[in-house]
């Protein structure tokens, strides 16, 4: 341990006490969990001890000893570059490898006859390593598995993946030691299940670092009483400027990519001066430029980038001084990883500031910094019986070396997501690999495994097995669907997700028009022109992002917290809160409020559960459903963060709506069914799980198969199982996936049993009040061109901040 010390010496840095805790744990041949803040020295923190144990090896080391899994190809670049840099000067004759999706074939070949030290990689890449034959022999010196950026891979299916590679690698190397890296993470004690298994041989490392966020809204000169989405966003570039200006690097954080061209494009408009020094990065944009841009930061010869999430995690950008966050992150724990971007050093204060992109967000920016003072970081809920990870994972060892099923079961059990899984489930399992399932036994291509004389699982056909190596990962792109007239004419393309929650005869506003949904035919939308004023408003995904449960109970509380009245933001929204008092109120905790006004489009009924988008968005076709018992109505819904709106040509009656408690959280499920399109959203999940389980191939690399045909085809198998084998795993994982992911059927529930200690308050307006009005302006926005928009939402801005002097 002393020459990792020294080492560190002669770097100039110090040997901080989390890390030297895990060079002791690792010493002591401990697994352990480390929880260290983006920028610590999380990284060696846990190398140092790798390289400390092996110094202290009497015989030379051989082979891969070390596997280092990080989520992102940046990363492990970055990864690999750290730990050659120790090992360079402590261990010169040790290589470290790197081995991603990027890696050529030829340096492939070379790591498998001269095994390096270390070798960092990507869970799929580690999957497909376990494809091959001689995989054991390969991995036969392991010694430990570092799991990175945990908090991002635990509540995925990426994380599965890694759960059952540990299980199988420690089945031949029980000496096997795993250490799990996590920044900003809820639910410490789960994460560790979840990737340690049922191990007693832990630590549990805790940073203790007081790393300083600074978080600075940038505030507009005037303020309006009655705020709307987007408006103020770009008419704070003026001050974005100023700060780009005033500091050596800063990253601009939008969340899509839609913003994030958008700001790109005004930056450089505003000051052309930066032609040359701004840069964008996300995700759809070219592999080699996104390397460039990730090198001119490091290199400072960028001032500015406009990313997205492409550059969230731990990718060590030290020269990077000011971060700006626009529009509201949606969760505590990816505004500080965020955040952490800036003073990317041990014991350096970051800076974040906030950019709202309409008033209300402005208490979303002081709830962020109670979430921070509070460490109140979001939990990662885990997949449980993800079949369909399962079955990928047992294609893979079947066209490697093969396995035996009494041998392999007791492995699985031993992962979190498995743990509950029995003899008839795993027969099930087995029957799918061999025959193909029930409904399938008749196709021969289904039939994928065969079993050999000694009771090995094993794959022989070389096309199957070519198939699947193609189709390793669970990574399954959102696609997007054509909207076309049924006479043709081709309208644009929506994002399937929309869809999905649509029933042939609703109507949905488009390209300016409202369209009444005739069918979906393949990864088409059929429809006609509608002449109904009542339709849904599609959303794009990245719009879609919603609240944190954390951080709709931080906002709640920041409402009413007096010691926020005194803070900026507060300051600046005086307008706004004293017009939203005089023409209905701010509620308190114990109050949930319901607002009734009048205007040319209808009546309006607001309701405020301030849970965020994805629970409004559900909560809204509920109680339309609820009261639509009541009465025959239809509705126009809209949802955002903070609330949702029913519109109507007449009102539903008051006392009818409060007699009936139609806020009740009995038969919520069955209700939910009824008034969601739940089959046609489990559909959608069931292709990505048909594509997972590799029911459906994808294609080949130079000819991939067409999303239409991809669609069609799980689709075809959906509709078998439902008909004919509802208790199929895979179908049966389709709706509970639906249900538990898609819906967050949890939080459903705690929340209308939440809304059943409330006080109901019901507030008749005169006019739209300043809560209500992003919820109008947005269902406004999605119906007309973009010129007509801002000129129509001004005057009715005008009309009522006239009535309300």
């Amino acid at each position: 341990m002393k020459k990792v010390k020294d080492w560190f010496d002669a770097q100039g840095w110090k040997a901080q006490p989390f890390q030297q805790q895990c060079w002791k744990a690792y010493a002591e041949g401990k697994n352990g969990m480390l929880h260290a803040p983006t920028g610590s020295g999380k990284t060696y923190a846990l190398w140092g001890g790798i390289v400390a144990h092996t110094l202290q090896q009497k015989v030379p080391v051989k082979g891969l000893n070390a596997l280092w899994i990080t989520p992102l190809r940046a990363l492990a670049v970055e990864i690999q570059q750290a730990t050659q840099r120790m090992n360079d000067a402590l261990l010169p004759d040790q290589k470290i490898g790197l081995r991603t999706g990027d890696t050529p074939q030829s340096e492939r070949a070379k790591q498998k006859r001269n095994p390096p030290f270390g070798l960092v990689t990507t869970p799929e890449s580690l999957h497909v390593l376990m494809s091959t034959k001689d995989h054991q022999k390969q991995l036969s010196q392991l010694q430990v598995v570092v799991v990175d950026e945990w908090h991002e891979l635990l509540g995925t299916k990426r994380g599965v993946q890694m759960e059952l590679a540990i299980a199988y690698l420690r089945s031949f190397s029980p000496q096997l030691k795993v250490w799990g890296i996590s920044a900003t993470l809820g639910n410490k004690t789960l994460a560790r299940e979840v990737l340690l298994g049922t191990t007693q041989n832990y630590t549990t490392v805790e940073a203790r670092i007081n790393k300083k966020i600074r978080v600075k809204s940038i505030l507009p000169k005037n303020m309006e009483s009655f705020p709307w989405r987007g408006h103020l966003g770009l008419h704070l570039l003026p001050q974005v400027l100023k700060l780009v200006q005033k500091n050596r690097t800063t990253l601009i954080f939008t969340n899509t990519r839609a913003q994030c061209e958008i700001w790109f494009h005004r930056l450089l408009e505003a000051d052309p001066n930066l032609a040359g020094t701004i840069a964008m990065h996300h995700g759809s944009i070219d592999k080699k430029i996104r390397l460039w841009v990730e090198d001119a930061l490091r290199n400072e010869t960028l001032k500015v980038v406009v990313c997205t999430s492409s550059l969230d995690l731990g990718v060590d950008f030290s020269p990077v001084e000011n971060c700006i966050q626009i529009g509201s992150p949606k969760g505590v724990g990816r505004f500080i990883q965020r955040a952490g971007r800036s003073g990317h050093r041990p014991k350096a204060g970051s800076t974040i500031h906030f950019l709202p992109t309409h008033a209300m967000e402005l208490i979303e920016s002081v709830a962020l910094q109670r979430g921070i003072e509070k460490q109140q970081i979001e939990d990662r809920i885990p997949y449980l019986n993800a079949y369909d990870v399962l079955l990928q994972f047992l294609m893979t060892l079947a066209v490697g070396r093969g396995f035996h099923p009494q041998e392999i079961f007791p492995v699985i059990r031993q992962t979190f997501c498995f743990q509950t899984i029995d003899e008839s489930i795993w027969q099930w399992l087995m029957n799918f690999l061999v025959q193909g399932s029930q409904s399938l036994e008749h196709y021969d291509e289904y039939k994928k495994i065969v079993v050999l004389d000694d009771g090995t699982h094993k794959v022989l056909n070389k096309g199957i097995a070519l198939r699947h190596r193609l189709s390793m990962g669970t990574i399954v792109s959102d696609a997007d669907l054509k909207v076309r007239y049924q006479k043709g004419g081709y309208l644009g393309t929506v994002e399937e997700w929309f869809v999905s929650k649509l029933k042939p005869g609703d109507v949905f506003t488009f390209s300016g028009r409202n369209l009444e949904l005739i069918r979906l035919h393949n990864m088409e939308v059929i429809v006609r022109k509608s002449k109904s004023g009542k339709a849904k408003i599609p959303a794009w995904m990245g719009g879609r992002m919603s609240f944190s449960a954390h951080l709709s109970d931080l906002l709640k509380n920041a409402l009413f917290e007096t010691r926020n009245h005194t803070t900026p933001e507060f300051k600046a929204l005086a307008p706004v809160f004293a017009q939203q008092q005089k023409e209905s109120l701010v509620p308190q905790p114990h109050q949930f409020l319901i607002e009734r006004f009048t205007t040319k489009e209808g009546v309006h009924t607001v309701f405020y559960p301030f849970e965020g988008y994805a629970i409004h968005e559900a909560m809204a076709s509920l109680m339309a459903y609820r009261i639509s018992l009541l009465s025959p109505i239809s509705f126009t819904m809209s949802f955002n963060d903070y609330g949702f709106e029913l519109l109507s040509d007449q009102g539903f009656d008051r006392e009818e709506f409060m007699d009936n408690d139609l806020l009740t959280p009995d038969h919520l499920m069955d209700d939910l069914e009824k008034s969601i399109n739940v089959s046609e959203m489990a559909r959608r999940r069931f292709r990505d799980i048909a594509v997972i389980s590799g029911l459906v191939f994808q294609g080949f690399p130079n000819k991939p198969i067409k999303a239409k045909h991809l669609q069609s085809g799980s689709q075809l198998f959906f509709d078998v199982f439902k008909d004919y084998e509802p208790d199929n795993l895979l179908y049966q994982q389709a709706i509970e996936e639906t249900f538990d992911h898609g819906m967050e059927r949890g939080r459903m529930t705690q929340v209308f049993e939440n809304i059943q200690k409330q006080t109901i308050v019901w507030r008749e307006c005169s006019q739209p009040t300043p809560f209500s009005f992003p919820l109008i302006t947005d269902r406004i926005r999605a119906k007309l061109s973009s010129e007509s928009v801002e000129d129509r939402i001004k005057k009715m801005y005008l009309q009522l901040e006239k009535a309300g002097q």
